[in-house]
């Protein structure tokens, strides 16, 4: 695949590529949600994937399609922590070596599972920005393959599947809420639910406090803006431009939720859901709060992207 913008028929392959390694996640029902938003609520279930993740996902369509040249360089990328997990999950399965470049502080949940599987952590910068900055500096030091979060085709052919496995399921769904950090997910789900049924609503969903890749949405343009949010998913201060195409052409809208709202999603995650989210897997439950009104009668899916949540966002849900 050429840095041209993913197509459906590339979604399809990726689930062939990505079938031997995971299987699909699960999208439940739950009464007590359904009670919440006035409506039929699905939640899928990327929290419980072998990384916690959705990120996996493309993490491995990538690795795949890696030529051998690349493979014996070995590749570097920037993370929060989700991606960079990816990475390392599907280089260890691939017998690539790999370098993730985390900010400082970066959550210490995600740099432990990243080691475990084989990675190596550099942290570098204060933010994601600063991190992304660093990677390509190793890649000429080193002769790594830069790997980025978002302007991947690989990457978000392959984590639109959690789409695919969705409407597969439920093929009657009427909005899709999506966290978007970097976009890839979001764009993802897009791609797949605008090619099955043109009607379904996409509705990207951003941290407040990391508003750049809302702007840039609302602008058709790039615009960058500060990092100020725990849900480090979702802390991006410059948009990913291949997300955002996707983004600018079929995404049906763009709520921003505060700390404050991801907070209580997670808790309500517990409550209702008996499932752990991370601040940004909880933020399309925030984001349906925030907009009942549009979910009421409606059948909703929520992609709960991840659920590597820290023990200080899980004592802040639970103060």
């Amino acid at each position: 695949m050429s840095k041209s913008l993913p197509t459906f028929q590339d979604v399809l392959r990726a689930r062939r590529v990505i079938a031997p390694h995971l299987s699909p996640t699960p999208l439940h029902h739950y009464p007590q949600l359904d009670a919440l938003l006035d409506a039929t609520v699905y939640v899928k279930h990327e929290n419980y994937q072998p990384i916690g993740a959705f990120k996996v996902r493309g993490g491995i369509n990538l690795m795949v399609h890696l030529a051998s040249e690349e493979r014996a360089r070995g590749v570097v990328t920037a993370s929060t922590g989700n991606h960079g997990q990816s990475v390392a999950y599907a280089a260890r399965l691939f017998g690539v070596r790999a370098v993730i470049v985390v900010p400082e502080g970066a959550n210490p949940v995600k740099v432990n599972a990243m080691r475990a599987y084989g990675a190596e952590v550099v942290f570098y910068g204060a933010d994601f920005e600063a991190s992304k900055r660093h990677c390509l500096t190793l890649e000429q030091e080193q002769g790594l393959r830069f790997v980025s979060s978002g302007d991947e085709p690989l990457l978000i052919a392959g984590v639109a599947t959690h789409t695919l496995e969705i409407l597969e399921s439920q093929p009657d769904i009427d909005v899709i809420f999506a966290p978007v950090g970097g976009g890839s997910g979001c764009a993802g789900a897009c791609l797949v639910a605008k090619a099955v049924n043109p009607r379904i609503q996409v509705i990207g969903v951003g941290a407040s406090g990391a508003p750049a890749g809302f702007l840039s949405w609302q602008a058709r343009d790039v615009r960058t803006a500060p990092i100020a949010t725990r849900a480090a998913g979702l802390a991006t201060g410059a948009p990913f431009m291949m997300p955002q195409q996707i983004m600018w052409e079929h995404l049906d809208d763009f709520i921003l939720v505060e700390d404050s709202e991801m907070i209580a999603a997670v808790r309500l995650y517990l409550e209702k859901a008996k499932t752990l989210a991370e601040l940004a897997g909880a933020a399309p439950l925030a984001a349906a709060i925030k907009a009942k009104a549009r979910c009421a009668g409606k059948r909703v899916a929520l992609i709960l992207s991840g659920g590597n949540a820290s023990p200080e966002e899980l004592a802040l849900s639970l103060a």
